[in-house]
């Protein structure tokens, strides 16, 4: 497989995501966390319970996709932590968005002040 088909391949991945997998990555960008960190970011997000029955299937998804790696913590825990492709899936997303919101300078400069904010 060529390079060009394996990032026209990861872009289709990424397209395919629900929402609810992509906030997981937008999570995961901030630093690795155990599931029961990212159930408890996913809530406040949504301002209501996540089920385990949702987020650890999603998870085991995100990890079959090559997105996130799972590792073990102790016996009972295991953390979760964005990979290359992740991080990639993450900014692709932006990019996407980006182009469609920052359409003149006004709009371009409320993205760099949203930037800005977060240095």
């Amino acid at each position: 497989m060529s390079e060009a088909q394996t990032v026209e391949d990861e872009v289709g991945v990424v397209r395919d995501l629900t929402a609810f997998q992509q906030n997981i990555l937008t999570i995961l960008a901030k630093e690795p966390m155990y599931g029961l960190a990212i159930k408890r970011e996913l809530e406040a997000y949504y301002g209501t319970e996540v089920n385990h029955g949702r987020l650890y299937p999603n998870l085991d998804d995100l990890v079959e996709l090559g997105l996130i790696e799972k590792s073990e913590l102790d016996k009972r825990t295991n953390q979760y932590e964005l990979t290359r492709a992740g991080q990639d899936a993450v900014l692709s997303q932006l990019e996407w968005v980006f182009e469609k919101f920052v359409t003149d300078e006004e709009r371009a400069g409320e993205i760099e002040a949203l930037v800005d904010e977060q240095l």
